[in-house]
C-alpha cells in the first residue's frame, strides 16, 4: 500500500475549540451549531452494543503469525504462499470456507491468485467483512522478507478471531473473514492498478452477485502488531464507521492507540469502497521502531507486540457489537473513491 501523512486530528480538534471560545459573542448566548456539525454530533453519538462481548486470545494469534512467518517469504507464484493457503485451509477446516481463485494479468504477466473468505452465520440479514492480505512482495522475492507485521500478524489475528466466531451463534449480523491475495504491488514503484488485485477481483465479484448490497460494513487490517501501537484515522475511510472504532476503542480505555494522525492511504478497503461499502482502515503506518522497517527484510517477528494484537483483536470485536447496534440505519455514508 501507499500512504501520505496528514496533520494530527488533535490538533485540528485543539484549534476548533479555541476558535469557538474566542467567538463568543457579549451576552455569551452558546453558538448555534451548523447542521454539518448537529450531523457529525449526532454520528459520533455513542450507542449500545449488541451480543455478549468478545475478547480475542492474542498469545494463539502470536503463534498463528509465528507459524506464518515459518513459510518464509509468500510471494505470488512461491511455494512459499501455496503453503500458506494450505495452512488457512486446515486452520478453517471446520468453517464454511469459499475460494476465489482468478488470474491477475500484471506488470509481470499472468499470475494465479485466491482470496480466501471464511463465513460465520449471524441472526440478521447482513454481513460484516474483517479482512487481511496474506502474500508478501513479488519484488522483494529474492531477499528474506516475511512481512511479519505487514501481512502475517494480520492473517494470524484473523484466525484467532475465527476462533472466537466458530461454534456460536452470532447475535446480530453474520462474519465474514477475508484473506485477500495480491494486495502488494508487482514492482517497487506503487501504482494501484498493479496492486490491490484480491480485493479488486472480489468487490467486482460481490458487486455482480449481488452480495455487496448485503455488507454493512468492511474492517481491513493492516500492519497493527508493531509494539509501538498507534492506529491512524484514514481519509479515505467511511466516517460513522470510524466513529464506530473510536467509541469500541474509549469503551475498552484503549483510546490512546487511535486515531493521533489522518493520512491519505492506497490500501485494499478502496477496492470495496468504490462499489458502495461502508469501510475502514485499522492500519498503523508508523511502525515504531523505525518506519525503514517497511518493506525490508527487518520486518521480523521481534518487532511484534502480543499486546498490541490484543489492543487491535479487542477492538475489532467491539466494534462488530456496535456495528449491530446501528443496524441497518447507519449515517450517510461519503462518496465513494473514483
Amino acid at each position: 500500500m501507499i500512504f501520505r501523512a496528514r496533520r494530527s486530528l488533535w490538533l485540528a480538534v485543539i484549534l476548533a475549540l479555541v476558535n469557538a471560545g474566542c467567538s463568543k459573542d457579549k451576552a455569551d448566548a452558546p453558538p448555534t451549531p451548523s447542521p454539518q456539525a448537529a450531523a457529525e454530533a449526532a454520528q459520533a453519538k455513542p450507542v449500545e452494543p449488541v451480543g455478549p462481548p468478545l475478547h480475542v486470545d492474542a498469545a494463539r494469534a502470536m503463534q498463528y503469525t509465528r507459524e506464518i512467518v515459518a513459510f518464509g517469504p509468500r510471494w505470488d507464484g512461491s511455494k512459499g504462499i501455496e503453503k500458506v493457503r494450505n495452512y488457512l485451509r486446515g486452520k478453517l477446516k471446520a468453517d464454511q470456507v469459499e475460494e476465489d481463485a482468478f488470474v491477475a494479468e500484471t506488470s509481470i504477466g499472468k499470475v494465479p491468485m485466491r482470496n480466501i473468505v471464511a463465513k460465520f452465520p449471524g441472526t440478521k440479514d447482513g454481513i460484516i467483512v474483517l479482512a487481511s492480505h496474506y502474500e508478501t512482495n513479488y519484488w522483494l522475492r529474492d531477499t528474506s522478507f516475511v512481512g511479519a507485521n505487514d501481512g502475517a500478524c494480520t492473517s494470524g489475528l484473523l484466525l484467532a478471531i475465527a476462533d472466537q466466531l466458530r461454534g456460536k451463534k452470532l447475535e446480530g449480523y453474520s462474519v465474514w473473514l477475508a484473506f485477500l491475495d495480491g494486495e502488494e504491488s508487482m514492482t517497487r514503484q506503487w501504482h494501484t492498478d498493479d496492486a490491490l488485485w484480491g480485493s479488486r477481483h472480489l468487490a467486482q465479484k460481490w458487486q455482480n452477485d449481488g452480495t455487496s448490497k448485503k455488507i454493512k460494513a468492511f474492517l481491513l487490517l493492516d500492519m497493527i502488531g508493531d509494539a509501538d501501537l498507534s492506529i491512524n484515522r484514514t481519509a479515505n475511510a467511511t466516517p460513522w464507521l470510524e466513529d464506530l472504532i473510536m467509541q469500541a476503542a474509549t469503551r475498552l480505555g484503549y483510546q490512546s492507540y487511535f486515531f493521533a494522525q489522518s493520512i491519505e492511504v492506497e490500501d485494499d478497503h478502496i477496492s470495496f469502497a468504490r462499489v458502495g461499502i461502508p469501510v475502514a482502515d485499522i492500519i498503523d503506518t508508523t511502525y515504531g521502531y523505525n518506519d525503514s522497517f517497511h518493506h525490508t527484510p527487518e520486518d521480523t517477528l521481534d518487532k511484534l507486540s502480543v499486546k498490541s494484537l490484543q489492543v487491535s483483536g479487542d477492538v475489532i470485536l467491539e466494534t462488530i457489537r456496535l456495528i449491530n447496534a446501528v443496524g441497518d440505519n447507519p449515517p450517510p455514508q461519503q462518496k465513494a473513491p473514483s
